[in-house]
């Protein structure tokens, strides 16, 4: 098979889609008139072949029966590393034994729900803890900006095997939505029962004996996520080396939809390419300065895991049709920037913004909030916008309560993204604080070879919390790796 590229209208591409098999698709908006590029699967003639044809999209995964498998390896979380990871040992006839601090899906809904009507918060299920992972009731995006070796094309072949559309097989952002995940995390529970793996469900680990597992030889794979604090400050009383790593921290701002349409497309009328998104990025006194998890046609949620913290963070549903465009703008934070020598530090500088925005906002989750210009040009907002944040917004002076290295360089990040989109920066939009789980800041130090722990031999640090990924796509891909090196032995 061969294939062809193609730049086409939004229009004509959108007949292309319904009628072709695309092996890749991308929008142009660098001109005043959107184009499309896409590049269509042919035969030997040239000729375009017809989406239905019985051409396998890719080799299809053979899961084995494990259920009297003679080998197993634990896997604590039941995030993307810790499913992909044990997708890949059922492959290998490896047993996969999950442990979950959180509920699974359609009950985390219900703790979800409470949360988002300000009834309470589940320390143990909410939009972090739970089946899926901190990604999967916060927008579903499948991109990664990594570098790592790995077939990060399979990563989404699995994804598309467990139910999410052909898009994710050739968009170059793809996107499930967070209506959607939850149904495909739970087909990839149910394949790991069905072939004989084990799943626990409402199981924190407090204390890991790793003398035991170290004499068993059982394999650990760690997938706490990146919110697990509690989990890092354990792992540092069993011995385990921590480490400080740079993070981003900042707010999140939130447009009308139709600005950013109007900014980015040139046009209102997306009938044809759906809401328009964006990528900025700018250097401030030698920080960078950028957009993170953008979420057109999207919500803003409360991202909390601790009582006493404001912590907000962004999603879309697959249609992403709501009226509101939102976005993390955080400020790049190097571990010298904290003082101290406490690997944990960076981890307690969060904990300390997350509680000062609690202290700033009102009652249960309503989050702190201040119009966009105001912020910028430091006054006070007397009214708010509407907003997509359910729990509700409290006028605040985030310019005041920002530490100082956080507020000017976003302030002066504003105005950078206005000069490239002159609109950007506008009274319209609302900022929300604050914008704190972007990343890890603590790394589990592991061997670039092995993947294991340098201080634990058979404990295998994966995914966002072990601070080798930042996002869906790339800790599924580290919990691949971790799972090959484990065959491999």
């Amino acid at each position: 098979m061969e294939s062809k590229q193609y730049i086409l209208s939004p229009r004509e591409a959108y007949i292309a889609e319904q009628q072709w098999r695309i092996v890749k698709r991308s929008i142009d908006a660098r001109q005043r008139e959107l184009r499309v590029h896409l590049t269509i699967l042919t035969d030997e003639k040239g000729n375009p072949i017809p989406k239905d044809a019985p051409i396998p999209l890719y080799e299809p995964p053979v899961f084995q029966d494990v259920h009297n498998a003679t080998r197993s390896a634990i896997i604590i979380g039941a995030g993307p590393a810790g499913l992909f990871a044990a997708l890949t040992l059922l492959e290998h006839g490896i047993k996969p034994i999950i442990y979950e601090r959180g509920k699974e899906v359609s009950e985390r809904k219900r703790d979800i729900a409470l949360l988002n009507r300000n009834e309470g918060l589940n320390p143990e299920s909410n939009y972090c803890f739970g089946e899926g992972g901190a990604g999967t009731f916060s927008d579903g995006k499948l991109f990664s900006r990594s570098k790592k070796r790995g077939n990060m094309q399979r990563v989404m072949e699995l994804f598309h095997y467990f139910g999410a559309p052909d898009t994710v097989l050739y968009e170059a952002h793809a996107h499930i939505g967070s209506d959607k995940l939850p149904g495909i995390i739970k087909s990839m529970r149910e394949c790991i029962l069905a072939h004989g793996g084990e799943i626990h469900f409402n199981l924190r680990i407090d204390d890991l004996r790793f003398n035991d597992f170290i004499q068993s030889k059982t394999p650990i794979i760690l997938a706490i996520g990146h919110s697990a604090h509690d989990t890092y400050r354990m792992l540092a009383k069993e011995g385990v080396t921590l480490e400080t790593k740079g993070f981003a921290m900042g707010v999140r701002a939130e447009h009308p939809q139709a600005l950013i349409n109007r900014l980015m497309y040139h046009t209102t009328n997306v009938e044809y390419v759906g809401n328009a998104s964006y990528s900025l990025v700018t250097q401030v006194d030698g920080r960078g300065v950028y957009s993170f998890c953008m979420c057109p046609g999207g919500h803003i949620v409360p991202a909390g895991s601790e009582a006493g913290s404001c912590v907000v963070n962004g999603m879309s549903a697959s249609h992403r049709n709501s009226p509101y465009a939102n976005s993390g703008m955080v400020v790049q934070i190097n571990p010298e920037d904290i003082p101290g020598s406490d690997p944990l530090r960076g981890l307690e500088y969060q904990e300390a913004l997350e509680r000062l925005a609690f202290e700033h906002g009102g009652p249960e989750a309503q989050a702190p909030a201040q119009r966009l210009q105001d912020f910028v040009e430091e006054r006070e907002s007397k009214s708010l916008p509407s907003c997509s944040y359910l729990p509700g917004i409290v006028p605040s002076r985030l310019d005041q309560w920002l530490p100082a290295h956080i507020c000017k360089r976003l302030q002066q990040g504003f105005r950078d993204f206005d000069r490239k989109y002159p609109g950007f920066l506008t009274n319209d939009a609302v900022i929300l604080g604050v914008e704190s789980r972007s990343s890890s800041a603590v790394r589990i130090p592991r061997d670039p070879e092995s993947l294991q722990s340098i201080s634990m031999p058979n404990l295998y640090p994966c995914g966002e919390g072990a601070g080798y990924a930042g996002g869906i796509t790339s800790s599924a891909l580290d919990g691949i790796n971790a799972a090959l090196k484990i065959a491999e032995q």
